[in-house]
C-alpha cells in the first residue's frame, strides 16, 4: 500500500494487521482519484471509517488543505496517526477517534467526504442523513462511497445526487454531489 501521487507519491503506509481494517486497494483508490481529481485540489477532506487513512492522505499529497480522519477505533487511529506523521502531513490532519454520528456533527465546510465503512455495516444511508442534517459537506461538494459491488443506491437520497457510480471486482465506488 502506498500513495499514488502528489508531494509523496510513492511512499508505502503501514498496513493494518488488525482483519478488521479493511484498507482501499491502489487499484481501486487510483480510479477514485480519476473520477474526482477536479475536486481535491485546496479541499476540505473527510476521511469517515479512515482505517489505516490511506485516502485521506491521498487527498493531502494531492492538493487537499485540510483531513479530518475519523474511525471510532483507537487501533485505526493509531495506525492513521503514524500514516499521516509518516508522510509528514500531521499539520494538516485532524484525527478524530469516535462514532461517525458524532464526528459528523464536528465538521464543518467539507468538499470531499470518503465513505468506506465495513461493508457489512450497511450505514451508508444512515451516514448521508446525518450529513444532510448536520449541513456538514458544502454545496457542491461531493461524498465517494466504497461499498460492495452489490450495494445499488437511489439516484438522490437526503438532498445528495448521484454523479457516477463503477464496479471494480467485488468493489463498487458510487459517487454523490449534495445540493442540499
Amino acid at each position: 500500500m502506498r500513495v499514488i501521487a502528489g508531494d509523496v507519491r510513492g511512499k508505502k503506509l503501514f498496513s493494518p494487521s488488525d482483519r478488521n481494517i479493511r484498507p482501499t486497494s491502489d487499484k481501486v483508490k487510483g480510479a477514485i482519484f480519476n473520477m474526482i481529481s477536479a475536486y481535491i485540489p485546496d479541499a476540505a477532506v473527510v476521511d469517515l471509517f479512515s482505517g489505516c487513512g490511506s485516502l485521506g492522505i491521498e487527498a493531502l499529497s494531492r492538493g487537499a488543505r485540510r483531513c479530518y480522519f475519523c474511525d471510532n477505533s483507537a487501533k485505526a487511529r493509531v495506525l492513521t496517526e503514524k500514516n499521516v506523521a509518516h508522510c509528514g502531513m500531521s499539520e494538516r490532519a485532524e484525527l478524530l477517534c469516535c462514532d461517525y454520528r458524532a464526528a459528523i456533527g464536528m465538521i464543518d465546510g467539507a468538499d470531499v467526504v470518503f465513505m468506506d465503512p465495513p461493508y457489512e455495516r450497511d450505514c451508508y444511508k444512515s451516514c448521508l442523513a446525518a450529513m444532510a442534517s448536520a449541513v456538514c459537506v458544502n454545496r457542491g461538494g461531493i461524498v465517494v462511497c466504497e461499498h460492495g459491488a452489490s450495494v445499488s443506491f437511489p439516484e438522490s437520497v437526503f438532498g445528495f445526487i448521484k454523479i457516477k457510480e463503477k464496479k471494480y471486482g467485488s468493489t463498487g465506488v458510487t459517487v454523490f454531489s449534495y445540493e442540499g
